[in-house]
């Protein structure tokens, strides 16, 4: 089993358009498939589970759709704050929340808080305004600072947003396209990847699980014979 599984959710868009829907509908179906793949990971033994919700290159998109997408978010960790905590999971947010309103930072670290000190099962992990790029280059500044005489691979991975948290395990992204995006570079080194045609608003847990069945028959060797 994954003991950490990463998901870039891709397809949103495609997913409308194919509905003769605005993009944004794609969106509202996306956030609903977030709890029901969360849950079913939670319930199959999942300890942390990484989804890309917004990159850092995500800024580029029309006005209207960034508006959309942070409104979107508030409403998501409003309306999910029980449903965290009646499913017994642990709630955290990595990438630079600086740039997000008082209030949505303000949401974001009420419900990490909460669920923190109330939930014990698996840790959702909800990239905001994240790229791996970025993320390397923040850790760099953090132990720049430290002027440490030697720097070690166990140094770096405790200046990352992820500090604390296994390596990821087990990649997938759903939509069609076979590339990374910037996406848990470090933290994916040795992952085993998986691409689905899938549109994420169509991504089930049955497509999961028979990914996860796959994984189980993979020969991880990490550099070995």
């Amino acid at each position: 089993m994954p003991k950490h599984l990463a998901i870039i959710m891709d397809g949103n868009g495609r997913w409308a358009k194919k509905h003769l829907k605005t993009r944004t509908f794609g969106h509202k179906a996306g956030a609903q498939k977030i709890q029901q793949i969360t849950e079913f990971c939670a319930k199959y033994g999942i300890a942390f589970l990484s989804l890309y919700a917004f990159s850092t290159e995500n800024w580029k998109r029309p006005k209207t759709e960034v508006n959309f997408l942070m409104r979107l978010l508030e409403e998501y960790l409003d309306s999910k704050f029980t449903t965290y905590l009646n499913n017994n999971i642990i709630f955290k947010a990595i990438g630079d929340l600086s740039i997000f309103s008082t209030q949505l930072q303000e949401k974001i670290c009420s419900l990490e808080l909460a669920t923190k000190e109330q939930c014990s099962g698996l840790t959702q992990i909800l990239a905001l305004n994240y790229g791996s790029q970025d993320e390397l280059r923040r850790a760099f500044l953090k132990l720049s600072a430290l002027r440490l005489e030697t720097l070690s691979i166990e140094a770096i991975e405790n200046a990352l947003d992820t500090a604390k948290i296994p390596p990821v395990d087990m990649l997938v992204r759903t939509g069609g396209e076979m590339r990374l995006s910037n996406f848990l570079l470090w933290q994916s080194a040795y992952a085993e990847l998986f691409f689905t045609q899938t549109l994420w608003p169509d991504f089930s847990k049955e497509e999961l699980e028979s990914m996860l069945l796959a994984f189980k028959t993979r020969n991880r060797r990490f550099g070995g014979l």
